[in-house]
This record gives C-alpha cells, sequence and structure tokens, in this order.
C-alpha cells in the first residue's frame, strides 16, 4: 500500500505554499496576511507579491496541488487491476492516507472553500467536480457490472461517502486510537454492507 507522507518544500513555490497552509490552518484565511507569509518564508512582502498578486492567489495554487496530489493518489492506487470492486477499496484507502497525511494543504482544501470568489471558486469548483468524476467512474462500473444493488443513487452515495470521508480530518490523529488502514478497514465494511449485491457480500474484504 503506497505511503502517503506530508509532501516536503523543495522549491520556493512549495515553501510559500506550505507556510501559507500551516498559517491558514492554524489562522484561518481571512486573519493571516501576505506579510506574515512571507516574513515566515524569509521573504520581502515585494518578492512574494511578485509570484502571487493577491493572497487568494495562494490559496488557489495551493487548492490545485492539493486536489492533483489527491487525484494522483487514487490514479496510483488503482492502477494495474480492472476489478471495479478492487478498484473502489483501494480507491478508498488512498483517498484516506492522503487526506490524513498531515499535510496543511490538504485540510485547507477542505475547509477554505467558503474564502474563494468569483472566478477563483468556479476554477476550484471544477477541479473539485474532475475529482468527483474519478468516483463517479468507478461507482457507475460497479452498478454496469451489477455488483451494486440497483436501488443505489450512485450520486447521493458519492456525495454522502465522500463528505464522511473528508470529514476524518476533523478527528483524526496520528498515532491515536485508529490506524488509518483500521479506518479505511472499517469504512468499507460499513459502505459495502448497504450497497453491494447479497452474492458479492463475501467479497466485502478485498
Amino acid at each position: 500500500m503506497t505511503n502517503h507522507e506530508p509532501l516536503r518544500a523543495e522549491t520556493d513555490r512549495e515553501r510559500v505554499l506550505f507556510t501559507a497552509a500551516r498559517l491558514f490552518r492554524e489562522y484561518g484565511f481571512d486573519k493571516t496576511t501576505v506579510r506574515q507569509i512571507a516574513e515566515a518564508c524569509d521573504l520581502l512582502p515585494g518578492s512574494l507579491h511578485y509570484r502571487y498578486r493577491a493572497k487568494e492567489d495562494i490559496l488557489v495554487d495551493m487548492m490545485r496541488v492539493a486536489i492533483e496530489r489527491t487525484i494522483r493518489g487514487i490514479t496510483e492506487a488503482t492502477t494495474g487491476t480492472e476489478d471495479p470492486l478492487q478498484q473502489i477499496r483501494a480507491a478508498l484507502q488512498a483517498h484516506i492516507e492522503v487526506l490524513l497525511s498531515g499535510d496543511d494543504m490538504m485540510y485547507v482544501l477542505l475547509f477554505e472553500w467558503r474564502s474563494l470568489r468569483g472566478a477563483a471558486r468556479k476554477e476550484m469548483i471544477r477541479e473539485r467536480d474532475r475529482y468527483e468524476r474519478c468516483w463517479a467512474t468507478m461507482l457507475e462500473a460497479l452498478k454496469d457490472k451489477e455488483l451494486i444493488r440497483p436501488d443505489v443513487d450512485t450520486h447521493l452515495l458519492r456525495l454522502i461517502g465522500l463528505g464522511a470521508i473528508n470529514w476524518m480530518a476533523t478527528w483524526y490523529k496520528k498515532g491515536g486510537r485508529y490506524s488509518l488502514e483500521e479506518i479505511g478497514e472499517s469504512f468499507w465494511s460499513v459502505i459495502s454492507r448497504g450497497i453491494l449485491v447479497p452474492t458479492h457480500a463475501d467479497m466485502r474484504k478485498i
């Protein structure tokens, strides 16, 4: 299983994004200033302004990186198998591991949407929809192969499932009572019992 550790800054751009994410998570986007970010990066405010015209531009770039990392995580996890049950199970675990890796950017991605306005918000909605289409495709594959109960609304299932997983970021604690593997196993067990047709009940522990 892929180990999704927090990324380390290797470039000036990454250093700015990681630092800004830490500050946004600690103080909130609205209360964090460009000057604070620049000082934490040991940069002059003008140097930061050269790359990002506004604080919102930093947030948008950060969210792009976080969404791309999440898509890459589930893509890597599902590559190599054509079995839709194995794919959805691997994707769930990958999403959980990326989300709960300790990366501040992932937390900001989930909880600072309200700070986006206008074109920036529309762009991130498009990116979010691109990620959610990955899940829609996997769920439809389950339905096409009649592995999922015909009365299950896959659109609603996707919304509820991703919402439940994303909320884990508010209570998960590294080194706490539950490991990421235990969380993934438990979540899959609950979900699969409710959506798989009875003939595939013995495949829940894939």
